[in-house]
């Protein structure tokens, strides 16, 4: 049976039906209105709005306000938007039954017409928007959501109550510490979007590492220490100082074991110009003994207090381990540096995609960084490329020796003495096709 259409429609004159639509056209604005702030203030980033608010204070100061105060914020907003949404709910329902006879039909259409314009005009779009640009709408919605946070105050105080009710009830043990990890990831996050270039980036993050890094890791070894003894001659000390190009050199007293002091190469230049014959009276003998498991940020400090740059790393023995210089710290932060007495060796040399040439004296973990290896973060007995090959050996390496590690095939190429001097690092390609 077809039912007319005049008995499926009720009556209803002009200026209501546009005084309907006029009012849920601005109570879905105005759910927009609530959606975008929350989404700006849920997405800006508190140092840019601390930044803007230095440069900029009148502009910001309410956006800061709010942002100080999230909860209260949060607590507004909700309110605001669920009283909009139910309002435009209800008088979309009653314009529908107005106009529907059937009042089954006119509830599910006016669910369905709410539901998708407020999804739609409410939160999608308004949203979407606001999270482009947080910092601007978030200033722009600041006075509107102040003034309804004052007019909302009693009900948003007794939300914050139920809150902090709530939050004891749950409370989670224990501080939620940003982690290093996640500081490395904002600097990566903050390099991609361009607000930092590559040398910024790197430098952020060698300080964010810095603190963890110790002696170990960075210091020259005993049997590349140039050292003088306290008995040599003036001729034979400048005659070390041209060789090795260095400014300062530990001081040793029978053998490298009892050093005595550093002898800087201006001091010794200048005693040596005016032909003294001795050099004891110019060694610094306030020498720093480091052991290798402090931390090169402490190792800093001691050398800025005692105005050296020097320390001796000793071993549990009390015997001289090798020596770690202020410079050696530095390039931590900032990278190689070099003279212009330096020769500049690349520790990696790329041959093809799968071949490269590997200097022995590397550090491991550079090694294994370059190479994206040993990702689980194994620990070995050694510090440098040349050790790990000798630990895996288990005797001392010659050339041709192969070891293998994942998907690396490392042959010894070049030996000085007992030391790897160079090695050839082959990937194996099946290998790796086979980890991704």
């Amino acid at each position: 049976m077809v039912v007319p259409l005049s008995s499926t429609v009720s009556s209803i004159d002009g200026p209501t039906l546009t005084g309907y639509i006029v009012a849920i056209v601005i109570l879905i604005f105005l759910s927009g209105f609530f959606s975008s702030t929350e989404t700006a203030f849920s997405s800006l980033n508190r140092i840019r709005l601390k930044n803007l608010v230095s440069t900029e204070k009148k502009k910001y100061a309410k956006t800061y306000f709010l942002s100080e105060h999230f909860d209260a914020l949060i607590s507004t907003i909700l309110i605001g938007n669920n009283i909009v949404n139910i309002t435009a709910t209800t008088l979309a329902t009653i314009m529908f039954s107005a106009l529907i006879s059937n009042q089954n039909a006119a509830g599910a259409v006016s669910t369905a017409v709410i539901t998708i314009v407020v999804l739609i005009f409410g939160e999608v779009i308004p949203k979407s928007t606001a999270k482009r640009s947080p910092e601007y709408f978030a200033r722009l919605t600041a006075p509107f959501i102040l003034a309804l946070y004052y007019v909302l105050y009693p009900f948003v105080w007794i939300m914050g109550l139920l809150q902090k009710l709530i939050g004891k009830l749950f409370k989670k043990k224990g501080v939620e510490n940003i982690t290093d990890e996640e500081l490395i990831t904002y600097v990566d996050e903050a390099q991609t979007e361009g607000g930092l270039d590559e040398y910024e980036g790197d430098l952020i993050r060698s300080a964010i590492e810095f603190d963890n890094m110790t002696v170990r890791e960075v210091f020259t070894p005993r049997v590349d220490v140039e050292a003088i003894d306290v008995d040599s001659s003036m001729a034979e000390v400048m005659k070390v100082f041209r060789e090795s190009g260095y400014t300062r050199l530990p001081v040793y007293k029978d053998n490298i074991d009892t050093i005595v002091g550093v002898l800087n190469l201006k001091d010794f230049y200048e005693a040596y110009i005016d032909g003294a014959s001795k050099f004891n009276r110019l060694i610094a003998k306030n020498v720093i003994y480091v052991p290798d498991s402090m931390k090169i940020s402490d190792v800093l400090r001691k050398l800025q207090i005692a105005k050296m740059h020097i320390a001796i790393v000793a071993d549990e023995f009390g015997g001289t381990m090798g020596i770690v210089t202020l410079e050696d710290i530095l390039e931590q932060l900032v990278g190689e540096i070099y003279d212009e007495r330096d020769e500049i060796v690349e520790p990696i040399v790329k041959v093809t995609d799968q071949k490269y040439f590997v200097l022995g004296e590397i550090n491991l973990e550079e090694f294994f960084e370059f190479f994206k290896v040993n990702e689980a973060g194994e620990e070995f007995d050694a510090v440098t490329l040349s050790g790990y090959i000798a630990f895996a050996l288990g005797r001392l390496p010659q050339v041709g020796d192969i070891v293998n590690f994942e998907k690396l095939a490392i042959t010894v190429k070049k030996m000085d003495n007992t030391v790897v001097e160079k090695v050839e690092v082959v990937i194996n390609v099946e290998e790796e096709d086979s980890e991704e």
